[in-house]
C-alpha cells in the first residue's frame, strides 16, 4: 500500500550511547524519507558522540569508538539535518517516547531550534501495542509473515528503520477500512489519524515533566470550550507542585522556574517551560494595558 501523505514522511531510528535524554548521545541516525509522489530517499549517518560508547552498547550495536572517532559530531550535521527534515512528519518504533525526544535534545544542544510541534509524530509501536502488544521482532513477523532475524541484523539503526517502515505499511494493509469486520479496528491511511493513534500520553514536553490536564471550576466541574469539549491546561507532573497549573506556579513561585533552568532537566523541558512563561507574561502585559471602564 502506498502511503497517503501530503508532505514528506521521515521513518527513522537512532542508536545512542544510552537511554538518558540529558547525558547520552546519538551514535547513528538512519532514515527513509518518503515523498508524497512515492519516491524514497535512504540515509544512514554515524555520529561522533564526543564521549566513550559503553561496552554493552558496542556489543549490541556493533558500533565501536574506533568506528565513530573520525565522524562528525551532531552539532556539525545539525544544520544539514534541519534542512532535510523541515516540513516533514516523522515515524518510528517507540519514537514518541525515545527517538523524537532524543533527537530534539540533540538539536537543542546544537543550538538548532527544530520545532517538532509542527510535525505529526507517528509511532508504529504505539499503534501496534493498541492492537497487538509485542516488540519490533514480533510486529515484523505478525505484519510481514517473515522472521526479523532472517531478514535483518539486530540492533542496527538502518535495518531497524527498514523493518519499522515495513511494519507500518503492514499495519495499513491489515487494518484497512475495507479489510476489517470491526469498524473500531479500522486504520485509515491518513497521517492525522496515525499520529493520533500513536499518542499514549498527554505530555506537553517530551519527558512528561509537564502534562495536559482538564480544567475544572471551583465546584470541581469540567470547564468546557465553545464546542463543548473540556478545556485543558499545563500542569507539573513531578515534585512538590505536581498537579498544579504551571501558570499558577510561575506566578506564585517564580524561583521554581529558575531552579529548573539551573538543574539537570532536558533542554526540551526547559524550552517548553520558557515558552509557557513568555506566554503568561504577554497575557499579563496585555491585561494590564487594557483600559478599564470607569
Amino acid at each position: 500500500m502506498k502511503l497517503n501523505i501530503n508532505k514528506p514522511l521521515v521513518v527513522f531510528d537512532l542508536e545512542t550511547t544510552g537511554l538518558d535524554l540529558v547525558n547520552d548521545r546519538i551514535i547513528q541516525i538512519s532514515y527513509i524519507k518518503v515523498m508524497p509522489n512515492g519516491e524514497e530517499k535512504r540515509a544512514s549517518i554515524f555520529v561522533n558522540p564526543g564521549k566513550p560508547i559503553p561496552p554493552l552498547v558496542q556489543e549490541l550495536t556493533g558500533i565501536t569508538n574506533e568506528r565513530v572517532k573520525d565522524e562528525k559530531t551532531f552539532k556539525e550535521i545539525a544544520k544539514d539535518l534541519e534542512k532535510e527534515f523541515t516540513g516533514c512528519d516523522f515515524a518510528g518504533f517507540n519514537s514518541n517516547r525515545f527517538d523524537v525526544p532524543m533527537l530534539a535534545e540533540e538539536f537543542l544542544r546544537a543550538g538548532v531550534g527544530f520545532d517538532f510541534s509542527k510535525c505529526r509524530l507517528i509511532d508504529a509501536q504505539n499503534i501496534y501495542h493498541k492492537r497487538e502488544p509485542r516488540n519490533l521482532a514480533a510486529a515484523y513477523r505478525f505484519y510481514t509473515g517473515h522472521k526479523m532475524d532472517d531478514d535483518f541484523q539486530a540492533h542496527r539503526a538502518d535495518q531497524d528503520a527498514e523493518a519499522t517502515y515495513r511494519v507500518l505499511m503492514g499495519q495499513l494493509d491489515k487494518y484497512a477500512p475495507n479489510q476489517v469486520e470491526d469498524p473500531a479496528m479500522a486504520l485509515p491511511n491518513d497521517m492525522d489519524v496515525l499520529a493520533e493513534e500513536s499518542r499514549m500520553n498527554n505530555n506537553v514536553d517530551f519527558a512528561g515533566r509537564i502534562v495536559w490536564h482538564d480544567m475544572v471550576d471551583k465546584d470541581g466541574k469540567p470547564v468546557l470550550d465553545k464546542d463543548g469539549k473540556p478545556r485543558q491546561q499545563e500542569v507539573f507532573n513531578f515534585g512538590k507542585y505536581k498537579g498544579r497549573a504551571v501558570s499558577e506556579v510561575l506566578r506564585e513561585a517564580p524561583n521554581f522556574y529558575n531552579w529548573i533552568m539551573a538543574n539537570d532537566f532536558p533542554q526540551n523541558t526547559k524550552q517548553v517551560l520558557t515558552q509557557i512563561r513568555m506566554r503568561e507574561s504577554m497575557l499579563s502585559m496585555n491585561a494590564s494595558a487594557t483600559p478599564h471602564k470607569q
